[in-house]
């Protein structure tokens, strides 16, 4: 069962700084690193697949990026090169581990036994499978896209040139991955990857003082994570639970064009909603779609034209929830604004947003989600 603290848990990625060391002329978050981590994941398995492995596991993808996403909540501050020296060292990694097992498990203790069993055996794991090879280098790559926006603001810093020689290393060691190599030769692929970094610059909610502040890049992540736990809760096969995951990470692309419109502007005039959508679809035509591969279209757009409906085989088989997806992008704004109050904000605006989701979900049952005992959870 899904209970406030994981959910919160979630969001202490977006207080956590990046570079707190060092001159930024953006505030860099971990909530935004892992977002982008995670849809460069997508793009390197995606070319991974397309050079001819077999060997993606895309849910080992998803709930691994997951796992090591809390393993750094938990991590807070502790520097690279100090974390790096740790998992050098077999047992003192192995006892790191014990350690943030023990501060994560009560918050992930109610996911059930076997999701704790697989969280705890992936930190243990000296695995070198393909999956946590394009997790590293997703990392490695997200990383690097900060590293560029620092290093333009303080090119001569303190240990600019050991950071630059540690990602030499990397780039040379994740570089002989074929879904890397296939990546890197695409000016396309990495200007998707740009576009979709950019995102974090788009603070939602913009209109309003919130503390956190939260992108769109980041809130995709959050209603990706949710949008897994709800297919984990409803047992939901390895297609549907996949396509629920990445329509989730994917859902507010479109916003990099039309930047983050609130829900009453959409309502503002009778059709606007309409008009809306209709630019949203005509420009990804036009500028986003033709990044990618072709025979990437059709699944790009069943994660990216977000009408929240339910998407069936031919054989009448659900393979994406598009209401719960819906239910977890409303879950993800709720806490916002929760969090908001709790840090001591409060205006009009918010508390519409509150009451109205709390309204629509009182005692509510989705898709077989208990959502009325999970806004419940807040009221407590």
């Amino acid at each position: 069962m899904i209970r406030k603290p994981l959910l919160l848990k979630l969001y202490d990625a977006a207080y956590m700084q990046r570079w707190n060391d060092r001159i930024r002329p953006v505030e860099l978050t971990e909530l935004d690193k892992q977002a982008h981590k995670m849809i460069i994941a997508y793009l390197l398995s995606k070319c991974e697949e397309d050079s001819g492995n077999r060997d993606i596991d895309w849910l080992e993808i998803i709930e691994g990026g997951l796992f090591e996403f809390l393993q750094r909540i938990i991590l807070t501050d502790l520097k690279p090169p100090l974390f790096n020296k740790i998992k050098e060292d077999r047992e003192k990694y192995s006892k790191l581990n014990a350690w943030i097992y023990e501060k994560i498990s009560p918050v992930i203790a109610p996911l059930g036994e076997e999701f704790c069993s697989r969280f705890k055996e992936y930190l243990n794991s000296s695995s070198n499978s393909i999956n946590r090879e394009i997790l590293g280098a997703a990392h490695f790559y997200a990383t690097r896209w900060e590293f560029k926006i620092i290093e333009r603001t303080d090119p001569y810093g303190y240990h600019m040139e050991e950071i630059k020689k540690d990602f030499r290393n990397k780039q040379r060691r994740y570089g002989k991955l074929k879904g890397v190599q296939k990546f890197l030769s695409s000016s396309k692929l990495q200007e998707f990857s740009d576009i979709c970094g950019q995102l974090r610059f788009q603070i939602r909610w913009s209109h309003l003082h919130r503390v956190p502040k939260t992108s769109v890049l980041g809130h995709m992540l959050i209603v990706a994570i949710i949008s897994y736990l709800f297919s984990l809760e409803i047992k939901a096969d390895k297609i549907r639970t996949i396509n629920n995951y990445f329509t989730g990470l994917f859902h507010d692309l479109p916003e990099v064009l039309t930047r983050d419109i609130i829900n009453p502007v959409k309502r503002s005039v009778e059709g606007i909603r309409e008009v809306i959508k209709e630019y949203e679809r005509e420009e990804m035509e036009k500028k986003i779609y033709k990044l990618i591969p072709p025979k990437w279209h059709l699944q790009m757009k069943m994660f990216t034209e977000d009408e929240f409906n339910n998407i069936l085989d031919r054989k009448g088989n659900i393979i994406r929830d598009g209401e719960l997806i819906k239910c977890a992008d409303d879950l993800s704004a709720f806490i916002e604004v929760y969090l908001a109050f709790r840090n001591g904000i409060k205006n009009e605006a918010l508390e519409t947003a509150k009451y109205a989701l709390t309204d629509m979900y009182q005692a509510k049952i989705v898709g077989g989600i208990d959502l009325g005992s999970i806004y419940a959870d807040f009221e407590s």
